[in-house]
């Protein structure tokens, strides 16, 4: 392979670095697929980025003790009864 040198904003350097650790592959690596335009590694997203929305969106009125006490809330809401059919 041929060796080029370039410069990069701080910004991109950093975040090809951080992209390069996140990955675990050289920072050669993930500039060359930037470079190529490769859409089969996109930047993932981390778990806690897919469901960010989510987080606190649980109705205010459960049960304090809901954790500790399932088997309890789950008896006195009926599941697991047999339903008619």
């Amino acid at each position: 392979m041929k060796t080029v040198t370039l410069k990069l904003p701080e910004r991109l350097a950093a975040e090809i670095e951080a992209e390069s650790r996140e990955r675990r592959i050289s920072k050669s690596d993930v500039m060359r697929e930037r470079l190529e335009g490769n859409k089969r590694s996109p930047k993932r997203a981390s778990h806690m980025d897919a469901i960010a929305d989510l987080i606190g969106s649980v109705d205010d009125d459960l049960p304090a003790d809901l954790s500790a006490r399932v088997d309890f809330y789950l008896h006195r809401s009926g599941f697991g009864r047999d339903r008619s059919r």
